[in-house]
């Protein structure tokens, strides 16, 4: 009985945040009639308003929601891109919080951009070492270079699961530092406020869940590599 406690606990903390902030999206996802506008215009007008005419709006790929400090764009998904509801709205102006972060070169956006682009080529080396070592452990019958390849590659795929954890200040920045602030001063209505919090930590937690995920990933290695 235990084990089957342990067990649950570990499938809550490992999918929890994901499941709760996917339905808390779908929960405000359906289009409001007093809404003057989409999300997508919402974050043109922000941009305009903030002094950054250049940055651009699109709607996102298969990644999602996301600002790429690359182009300077802000990513929405069609729904949120297209829709009225108060996710779209929440999760737009979660975005551009994001871009007046980059903006104004605030230092902890910078640091998650580069971390972000160093964890996800240390992921991708981690696991392609990992792959090989079976053949590296035939070929040199070495055990404790078998050792040190395995903890050098588990060890690179554990940097992106930090770099999700180090990334969190940001993400609560752009919703509580710079968009729950804009959309107190009238583009929502004060009843819906609660609601607009709920998605914007929603939105900042998905980092949270994207490292947990990284964990379970992390995990399932370890799992494989002891058999």
């Amino acid at each position: 009985m235990p084990y089957v406690l342990i067990l649950l606990l570990l499938l809550g903390l490992f999918f929890g945040p994901g499941l709760w902030a996917r339905y808390t999206f779908k929960r405000y996802s359906k289009p409001r009639k007093d809404m003057p506008g989409t999300g997508g215009e919402l974050a043109r007008h922000l941009l305009d308003r903030f002094g950054m005419p250049n940055y651009q709006v699109e709607v996102a790929d298969a990644e999602g929601d996301h600002f790429d400090p690359a182009s300077n764009t802000v990513r929405l998904s069609q729904d949120n891109y297209a829709g009225t509801s108060l996710t779209a709205v929440a999760v737009a102006a979660h975005e551009v919080g994001h871009a007046i972060q980059h903006h104004r070169g605030e230092h902890k956006l910078k640091l998650r951009t580069r971390l972000a682009k160093t964890a996800n080529s240390a992921q991708k080396i981690g696991a392609a070492v990992i792959l090989i070592a079976p053949l590296v452990a035939l070929l040199s019958r070495a055990p404790s270079v078998i050792v040190l390849q395995i903890i050098f590659g588990l060890g690179t795929m554990l940097l992106a699961t930090l770099v999700h954890l180090i990334t969190l200040p940001v993400e609560f920045d752009a919703s509580f530092g710079k968009a729950l602030p804009i959309l107190r001063e009238g583009y929502v209505r004060p009843k819906d406020l609660p609601k607009i919090k709920r998605i914007l930590r929603a939105a900042a937690l998905t980092y949270v869940a994207a490292s947990l995920s990284s964990l379970l990933s992390l995990g399932r290695w370890i799992a494989i590599l002891r058999r």
